[in-house]
């Protein structure tokens, strides 16, 4: 036996010894005694999940389940909250209580109850939400309850494998540098789980503050028209409860739920990839709708942070882009007076600051994430084109898949009542301010060292043109500033290209992924009434030739 195969023993002997989960002890002891076999695979298995540790920043944790420092377990979670408790307890001087929320994904709740043992433990005051929920519940009950902090066990869209950790700050959202690693910081310092102090499992609370949560979502709905077919799907997450309450308070009839989909499952049985941007997610909605005639088909991601929408058209049945949902919320508050900053992050579409500057109200552009994005000043309305929307930043400082699903049902059902649709919105958009049509290329790798070294053949070996295009200039978001590019730095690319298109290229901040974005603006002729919609839908034929060509030169400047 190796010296290397030998010391990964003794650290994985080592780690077994302090985990206090059967499960997962268990699981890392069989892997020990395979190794100790001369099980290759075994060893590689073993291997990988003590290559280095989950890493703790802005998005918190998030991994796959599992034995090991490199994956998601009672382990590396205790460490994470000790870490929390030992930051609220340095950074203030009388800490509040510490919020704790939970989804319906595997040991969830397992890792809410460690959490809030491990803040009692602490001294820290523990209140736990009664049951699985939304994530904009736990975003929501921060403020409410003049919390220092909160904390999200969730892996929101990932793969049936996976958990997270969303840690919040007392403002109500989710932690920025220089907080996220100032609390990196004290979890490496932690020692021994089985030496970390444990109290009681904190207070869980009534449905009073659920209740409140749901009143203040229904509560944004205006008076107005409610007749609207609609179909709904959670994806087998923990949507369906506050959905069908929130429209039910605000008057809606009941949706047609798909009924595979309605209750919460963690193996996510019927969809690849429980991500309603993924392929084939929301086939079984479409299905339904199709069937039905309804008006609109809706969705939420298993925590529900996000919200999706598809609409009829002339072709069938079409999802809406997260550029598209953000661009018709922003329409719905502008025009019913909503004052403040419209901002969106630096992947969406430009669209949103032409709307916000018709309309005189200020506009932001931000980093990728709510993160970010809450943290606009005067934010009146937040939005990223991963669908997520933020319509209430007063009450929930984050993206709220409920919230969005209620204002974009009073859109469609007000359309729907004057004979129109959300895509004739979408139209007079397009007229007004020019077809802005958005697309993504991305690319999943095995291996992240190719990401960087991607990354770096754009850096030294920029294109001159992308999709027939010229580059008229190409922002290094890390090594830019604030000054120069109106952005902290991150690790990105921006191209800006002729016409107004531009093209954004980073790495994912949650999978092993490449993102690039695309966006191309047509201007729209303006010519009688009659004539729109033909000259709109040339434009979208002229911008769906341009995102391609783009897309294909993106690809191959990828090199991967």
């Amino acid at each position: 036996m190796s010296h290397e195969v030998d010391a990964l023993l003794q650290r994985a002997r080592a780690w077994a010894a302090d985990d206090p989960d059967d499960v997962t002890r268990a699981e890392l002891e069989s892997l020990v005694d395979a190794v100790d076999g001369g099980d290759d695979a075994a060893a590689a298995d073993l291997a990988d999940r003590f290559d280095g540790t989950l890493e703790f920043g802005t998005a918190g944790l998030r991994g796959a389940l599992g034995a090991g420092p490199n994956r998601m377990n009672r382990v590396v979670v205790t460490r994470a909250a000790a870490g929390l408790a030992a930051y609220l307890r340095d950074t203030l001087p009388h800490p509040g209580p510490v919020v704790i929320g939970y989804d319906a994904r595997h040991n969830s709740d397992v890792f809410a109850r460690d959490t809030a043992e491990v803040m009692t433990g602490a001294g820290l005051t523990a209140h736990v939400l009664p049951r699985p929920l939304p994530t904009p519940v736990l975003a929501f009950a921060i403020r409410e309850l003049g919390c220092a902090a909160g904390v999200m066990v969730t892996a929101s869209h990932n793969p049936p494998q996976d958990n997270g950790y969303k840690v919040y700050l007392g403002d109500g959202s989710q932690i920025v540098p220089p907080a996220d690693a100032e609390i990196a910081a004290r979890i490496e310092a932690v020692g021994r789980v089985a030496d970390v102090p444990r109290g009681p499992a904190g207070r869980v609370l009534g449905e009073d503050v659920v209740d409140r949560y749901l009143d203040t979502v229904a509560g944004l709905a205006a008076d107005g028209p409610r007749d609207l077919d609609l179909v709904y799907t959670p994806l087998h997450g923990v949507g369906a409860a506050p959905v069908l309450q929130v429209l039910e308070t605000a008057g809606f009839s009941e949706p047609r739920v798909v009924e595979q989909q309605e209750q919460p499952d963690p193996d996510f049985p019927t969809v690849g990839f429980p991500n309603p941007e993924e392929p084939g997610a929301m086939d079984l909605a479409l299905e339904l709708a199709a069937a039905t005639g309804a008006d609109l088909v809706v969705a939420n991601d298993p925590d529900a942070d996000r919200c999706a929408a598809a609409v009829p058209g002339d072709t069938g049945w079409r999802m809406l882009r997260g550029d598209e949902v953000g661009a018709l919320l922003a329409h719905q508050l502008l025009t019913s007076g909503r004052e403040g900053t419209y901002a969106t992050s630096v992947v969406s579409s430009t669209l949103l600051s032409k709307m916000a500057a018709a309309a005189g109200q200020p506009y932001a552009e931000t980093l990728t994430g709510f993160k970010w994005i809450s943290r606009a000043e005067g934010l009146a309305f937040g939005y990223e084109e991963a669908l997520g929307y933020c319509v209430d930043p007063e009450h929930v400082r984050d993206k709220d898949g409920v919230s969005a699903l209620l204002l974009l049902c009073e859109l469609a059902a007000r359309l729907k009542a004057e004979g129109r649709t959300l895509l004739d919105v979408l139209d007079d958009l397009a007229a007004a301010h020019g077809l802005h049509a958005t697309d993504q290329v991305s690319v999943r790798v095995s291996d992240l060292a190719l990401i960087g070294q991607a990354m770096a053949r754009l850096r030294d070996r920029p294109p001159s043109e992308l999709g027939g295009l010229a580059v008229e200039g190409v922002d290094d978001l890390a090594r830019g500033s604030v000054e120069t590019t109106g952005l902290p730095p991150t690790d990105g690319l921006r191209f800006r290209l002729a016409d107004g298109a531009r093209v954004v290229v980073r790495p994912s901040g949650t999978e092993p992924k490449l993102k690039c974005y695309l966006e191309v603006v047509v201007p729209v002729e303006q010519g009688r009434d009659g004539e729109r919609a033909d000259a709109v839908e040339g434009a979208r034929i002229t911008a769906a030739a341009r995102l391609d060509a783009i897309g294909g030169d993106v690809r191959a400047a990828l090199g991967l």
